[in-house]
């Protein structure tokens, strides 16, 4: 769930009320990157009942472009479906490959501060690089019936894990030093859960619920993220949550966690509330409120005060077109014995979508974001309180229906450090 002027231009660039790879083969992508079942048909494989697997995997229907090339084994195949487990089975498996290209840096990373540094996701410039090579494990836990257990297991290689990694930890830890180059491995979900009627807990390491882009590319319109998510969110956690959806139109979490971006230990005694809620203020809009506070560990230096929340407004303007409004703000504690001075941002970040057809989607986020880069050596050269921009526009066209293009531009300034930069990106994601 993690102030824009609109103009004719920027309207020009706007398109699609989701993903268009919201619905990939025989699974359909929630926004955390977890399969839910969806429909059935017949693709390379024997015509088949839909939950039966298919001796290439579960095969469906072709939705994209080129749907039908190769006799659609490609698109076609799923690691569950190659294991005979069918859309109806509470196991799931799968996984995704995502390879992408950026002609220069995301802010706030910078040829300053170098290559996979960490400051921004795509922060390696001028390569063809695997992002996320991504495989999941687990069971759905499933309380309506009663009382049932399940589990969530998610491994990362590629150039986005080092900044997946718990490197809320002490150096070393968990996966936290699982690195080579600007390449490494991350253990970002594993977790346990209980489900009881309407409620279910988690416990163990598992992705934040704060903001509106997350992650997992599955699970975002956009191949690049807005600053508001790197620099303002927390990416994942370890500890408990509850989630509770006994009222109608109304979903609570409350949870507590070891900090920020911890795995099974912490830095500096961190310990904070993780909690909020979602309601259904219409049938076409949605709220989500989520606030994290206390000690968030390595972000805040130990610090017993500080607070974040995230608000997302989600809206159906009409059956192609969505608008997203989402707010942060994050404050944490003042000096404390690490020496570690406070942080205080705050960020907007809005995106109008629309969806021009199954294969075709468009949209545009803008954004405006104030707060300061983390200390790093070397220094950055945005390690002041400015106020920075952005504004992107791009497609997602389905080429198969597990196969997604992400190309987009990106323009970032900020007027008080003389900053402005024009970015094109483009990336693909086979999803199986």
């Amino acid at each position: 769930m993690k102030l824009r002027t609109w103009t004719a231009s920027i309207a020009a660039l706007v398109f699609s009320a989701a993903p268009v790879f919201a619905v990939e083969g025989n699974v359909q992508w929630t926004n955390d990157g977890m399969l839910q079942p969806a429909s059935c048909d017949t693709g390379c494989c024997d015509p088949c009942d839909c939950g039966e697997a298919c001796h290439c995997g579960s095969g469906v229907g072709g939705g994209g472009l080129l749907s039908g090339i190769g006799n659609g084994c490609v698109e076609g195949f799923s690691l569950a479906g190659a294991l005979g487990i069918s859309a109806s089975s509470p196991w799931e498996v799968g996984g995704w490959t995502q390879f992408g290209y950026h002609d220069l840096f995301t802010p706030l990373s910078s040829a300053a501060t170098g290559r996979g540094t960490g400051l921004a996701f795509n922060d390696v410039p001028q390569n063809l690089n695997l992002q996320q090579q991504w495989f999941y494990l687990g069971r759905q836990a499933d309380g309506s019936n009663g009382l049932d257990l399940g589990f969530r297991v998610d491994g990362l290689y590629g150039t986005d894990a080092q900044k997946t990694q718990a490197f809320g930890n002490p150096g070393g830890q968990w996966d936290n030093a699982w690195d080579h180059g600007v390449y490494g491995f991350a253990l970002p979900q594993a977790y346990a859960e209980v489900a009881v009627n309407d409620l279910s807990v988690k416990i163990g390491h598992f992705f934040t619920i704060v903001g509106y882009e997350v992650v997992a590319a599955t699970g975002n319109f956009f191949y690049s993220h807005a600053y508001t998510m790197f620099n303002s969110e927390p990416f994942t956690h370890t500890g408990v949550l509850t989630t509770y959806t006994g009222f109608e139109g109304l979903t609570l979490y409350n949870g507590w966690t070891l900090g920020w971006d911890t795995g099974f230990t912490n830095a500096n005694g961190g310990s904070n509330y993780l909690g909020g809620f979602g309601v259904d203020l219409m049938d076409s809009v949605n709220l989500t409120y989520v606030n994290t506070y206390g000690n968030f560990g390595l972000k805040d230096g130990g610090g017993d005060d500080s607070y974040s929340h995230s608000i997302v407004i989600n809206t159906t303007l009409t059956d192609k077109f969505s608008y997203i409004f989402q707010t942060d703000y994050l404050d944490t504690a003042d000096v404390n014995d690490a020496g570690q001075a406070p942080i205080n941002n705050i960020g907007i970040n809005q995106y109008l979508l629309y969806q021009w057809s199954d294969a075709i989607g468009l949209g545009t986020r803008i954004e405006w974001w104030k707060g300061a880069a983390p200390d790093v050596t070397p220094p950055s050269p945005f390690n002041t309180h400015s106020s920075r921009y952005e504004i992107t526009g791009g497609v997602n066209i389905k080429l198969l229906d597990n196969l997604v293009m992400r190309p987009e531009v990106r323009k970032d300034w900020c007027p008080a450090e003389d900053f402005d930069q024009d970015m094109t990106a483009c990336d693909f994601i086979l999803t199986y």
